[in-house]
């Protein structure tokens, strides 16, 4: 493509990754890496708030496994999801999805007779909530290993996957800060099921399988709902555990090279503080020097009993009231299913203790800030 179309998620940019570091110390049960992108000549642009978009690829050595599976020449032309010939491995390489399966190919697999019965009965649709419940933990791989004897033709075989989609991580930089760079949080995803290890595509793909110099597909997505406030002068609460402190790192970041005089409040939650204080040095020099007014902490492994920041917000209750009912805007980033309703239940509750209202009025007045845009969540 001509190097005059501007870089976007169908047109990526070839970033180098620049720096790759583990952000866990020793004992972590989990693994966080910081990881930097060069962006330079690219002319991308992006706000505090936004993504970047990471077009990985699979893991080979699982490409190989379902290629030898298959009993088919890594070699043999394919119609890839995007309508474009080319050799099987490099079409599983890039353009599939072949770590969740997808219903197309389960209903090939019962149509083959490469299934158990379990299955072909929780492929209606009635039974959805069945049928996500079997396949957790369950890889395309299972079932073709399940299934020696069956034969799928390539072509077909990549019929019936996904396209593989890029994945959006929150940017941890402020481009004010770092002109050319694009900085990032990410969780690597792995875990055992069915006596296999799964991992995640594109956090290992960034973890494991980039070497620091090579470059990866990227693009930013505008997060125009998750913005700094127009006015500087705001205070703004940041609730981001785990690598839901990644945009707060860029908000920090942000502020300070605006001059914003707003004061800034931090909550972060992990599992351990010595082993999972994500950035612990930059925010311990923005407390020192006034610029991050209250940092406070949730380590819910750290003690008998587990705290969250959910119980950091109901502890700190008072104040939070006082900063948000002097117009405060309230930031969330991270796990959708369970900390994010956390903590919008701990919100409510808050408006209902300190601000003397009854749950259904606390709940208005919550809904009014998102309204107003004084409540933005950036949840997944």
């Amino acid at each position: 493509m001509s190097s005059d179309i501007p870089y976007s998620r169908k047109h990526p940019f070839p970033a180098p990754l620049l720096v790759n570091r583990n952000l866990c110390g020793p004992g972590s049960e989990k693994e966080t890496r910081h990881v930097e992108f060069s962006l330079a000549g690219s002319g991308l642009q992006y706000e505090a708030g936004d993504s970047l978009g990471v077009h990985a690829t699979n893991d080979p050595t699982l490409v190989d496994e379902i290629i030898g599976l298959l009993r088919c020449s890594p070699d043999a032309e394919v119609l890839n999801v995007d309508k474009q010939l080319e050799p099987l491995r490099a079409a599983l390489l890039r353009h599939c999805v072949i770590t969740h399966p997808d219903r197309k190919f389960l209903a090939a697999l019962v149509e083959k007779g490469g299934a158990n019965g379990e299955l072909a009965a929780l492929l209606v649709p009635e039974r959805k909530a069945g049928l996500d419940e079997y396949l957790w933990g369950r890889e395309v791989v299972d079932f073709l290993a399940a299934a020696p004897g069956l034969h799928f033709e390539p072509a077909e075989f990549v019929a019936t996957l996904r396209k593989l989609q890029p994945r959006l991580y929150s940017l941890a930089s402020s481009q004010r800060v770092h002109p050319d760079e694009a900085h990032l949080a990410i969780a690597a995803v792995r875990y055992e099921s069915h006596g296999r290890v799964r991992r995640g595509v594109c956090s290992t793909f960034l973890g494991e399988r980039l070497p620091v110099g090579e470059a990866a597909p990227v693009f930013v997505h505008s997060a125009k709902g998750f913005r700094l406030p127009d006015d500087p002068a705001r205070d703004i609460i940041m609730v981001g555990p785990g690598t839901g402190v990644a945009p707060f790192r860029a908000f920090l970041e942000d502020r300070r090279a605006t001059g914003a005089t707003g004061r800034n409040w931090l909550f972060f939650g992990e599992q351990h503080a010595a082993a999972n204080f994500f950035y612990r040095e930059e925010f311990e020099r923005a407390m020192a020097d006034g610029f991050l007014t209250r940092l406070d902490t949730a380590f819910s492994r750290d003690q008998a009993h587990k705290i969250y920041v959910q119980h950091r917000l109901l502890e700190r209750g008072a104040e939070v009231w006082r900063w948000i009912d002097a117009g405060a805007e309230f930031f969330v980033c991270g796990d959708a299913k369970r900390m994010a309703k956390d903590v919008d239940h701990a919100l409510i509750e808050i408006v209902v203790a300190q601000g003397g209202r009854t749950p259904e009025t606390a709940a208005e007045y919550v809904e009014t800030m998102r309204r107003e845009k004084r409540y933005k969540r950036d949840v997944y």
